[in-house]
């Protein structure tokens, strides 16, 4: 069960999310109950060109927990979680999209496991709601990824929950969506404890995702080829630490 001694910071990064975004928060403030003693809700407004902005500056205008950051270029999602870890101030930190994909549901069973690992790794437990397309891609890069890192994860680039002090000290050297996948690989084989938790998703009520722009599969690559050189190659002393695997929750 979640320590009510501990804290969290929830970093929410929001591109033409203002359809979305108010159902958001509404799931993170539901799932958070009085699971914490503190915690604040960082969205980054990322240059939308709708009225994000306007309704994040309604939300936060709200409630003395949230806070706003505004963009002055778009910047993706690597760069806002980087930013909301550098300006955190809680024990742990998880970062959730503005799309309204993940329900309260999902996020509440994730909180629930803080505590029982340095890492809490969730990963899609109903992929069948997502298109056959992304469906083949996400399994492609779990493959790949695992082959690179020589761990055994089900899935890279879910909504992770850490320890503020372990990842204010891990490099983030990419901004784009191969972020939290380069973070995972980099604390388990520097000695973190993950738990793996399957969660189910619904799918996206507005909007689209924005994943399969060329900008994101080129930063994916060009971030993968760095990672594999820095863990086995020239890191290899640093990372060689061997997985700690706490449990399974379906």
């Amino acid at each position: 069960m979640t320590d009510l001694k501990q804290t969290i910071s929830v970093v929410v990064p929001a591109y033409n999310e203002a359809e979305n975004i108010e159902g958001t928060v509404e799931c993170i403030n539901k799932a958070l109950g009085e699971r914490f003693s503190d915690h604040e809700i960082l969205i980054f407004n990322d240059k939308s060109t709708d009225d994000t902005g306007k309704v994040a500056d309604s939300l936060s205008a709200k409630d003395q927990h949230i806070k706003v950051i505004h963009n002055a270029t778009n910047m993706g999602f690597g760069y806002n979680f980087k930013e909301g870890v550098r300006i955190a101030s809680k024990d742990y930190v998880i970062m959730v999209p503005g799309d309204n994909e993940i329900p309260e549901a999902a996020i509440s069973k994730i909180f629930g496991h803080v505590g029982m690992a340095d890492i809490i790794v969730p990963y899609t437990a109903n992929m069948w709601v997502r298109p056959m397309s992304r469906r083949i891609v996400s399994k492609a890069f779990v493959m790949l990824m695992n082959l690179i890192s020589g761990l055994d994860l089900h899935y890279y680039n879910g909504t992770c929950v850490l320890k503020s002090s372990d990842i204010k000290k891990i490099p983030i050297k990419t901004h784009g969506f191969a972020y939290m996948a380069t973070i995972l690989v980099r604390l388990i084989k520097s000695g973190s404890s993950y738990t793996e938790v399957g969660v189910d998703i619904i799918q996206r009520e507005a909007g689209e995702s924005k994943a399969f722009a060329p900008r994101n599969i080129l930063s994916v690559f060009t971030a993968l080829w760095g990672l594999f050189i820095e863990v086995r190659v020239t890191g290899r002393a640093k990372y060689n630490k061997r997985p700690r695997r706490i449990g399974q929750f379906g």
